[in-house]
């Protein structure tokens, strides 16, 4: 089974990940730069730097294992906070969502659900729109369903298109809210703090698969690299379809992504037609 995974922290992991990646099936991925290193950063360089960093260093690894690289970028919410980070990333996120391996605006969201995270919500949404690239919106691990429905509000407000649009990290508490608002829905299985692939493999059953896709969302946590190939199995084992599979785990991200212009993969399967 081909496989792309549409969000993982590949700076956090190391260079067998990419092999172990590349052996279950994984061709191509995308790795947010919206990313909370686990402290507080205090220079607005280093998130800089960071970028820096995605762009040169993670895309060569990944092509060594003879996977296709692309990234986002973002300014992360812990991170709103910190006025002079702040300025300075908001000052030149346009060049790097500018660059060719961006394939999206990501990931924006919220931490602690005030006033300045929206307005850096705001902001980088009108950014995204202007550029009419698609936007990875993350959703806060601590108030999980006001902070989606906070979100959704926030993407019609500035009027993104649906289509452009795709609300990670969703739950079962969640999926509803993101379904009913027409945008595309991001399931993370990481078992500790997200979903489980046995969850996953629930809620696909109850709501179905299209405009939907799975990640790892692997970083330095207890978290798993290979969980979307090993999803896909237990998917499998569990009486889905192989082509039902095969479109969640390459052809909805694909569709997604590819709205940037940016992408050379192709969907498996003709589109199909309403």
């Amino acid at each position: 089974m081909k496989i792309f995974e549409p969000h993982i922290h590949m700076y956090s992991r190391n260079t067998r990940d990419y092999a172990e990646m590349s052996t279950a099936g994984i061709r191509s991925l995308v790795e947010p730069g919206g990313f909370w290193l686990g402290y507080e950063r205090k220079h607005p360089e280093t998130c800089l730097e960071y970028f820096d960093h995605l762009l040169g260093f993670e895309h060569t690894r990944a092509e060594k294992a003879g996977i296709n690289y692309h990234c986002t970028f973002a300014l992360n919410p812990k991170e709103a906070h910190t006025p002079a980070i702040r300025e300075a990333v908001m000052a030149e996120l346009p060049k790097y969502l500018a660059h060719p391996l961006c394939c999206a605006l990501g990931e924006v969201g919220y931490d602690v659900l005030d006033d300045i995270e929206e307005q850096v919500v705001l902001e980088q949404l009108e950014l995204a729109k202007t550029m009419n690239l698609p936007v990875l919106v993350h959703t806060p691990h601590v108030e999980k369903a006001a902070g989606t429905a906070r979100l959704i509000a926030n993407c019609k407000d500035v009027g993104m298109d649906p289509d452009m649009v795709e609300i990670d990290h969703c739950t079962e508490e969640t999926v509803q809210q993101v379904v009913d608002s027409g945008f595309w829905a991001g399931f993370t299985i990481y078992p500790v703090t997200k979903l489980s692939p046995e969850r996953a493999v629930q809620v696909f059953k109850q709501y179905g698969t299209d405009r939907m896709f799975v990640n790892s969302s692997a970083d330095w946590g207890p978290s798993d690299p290979l969980s979307v190939p090993k999803l896909a199995v237990m998917m499998l084992q569990a009486g889905f379809e192989y082509d039902a599979v095969q479109r969640l785990v390459w052809d909805n991200p694909v569709r997604f992504f590819a709205q940037s212009g940016r992408l050379q993969e192709q969907p498996l399967y003709a589109e199909a037609v309403a």
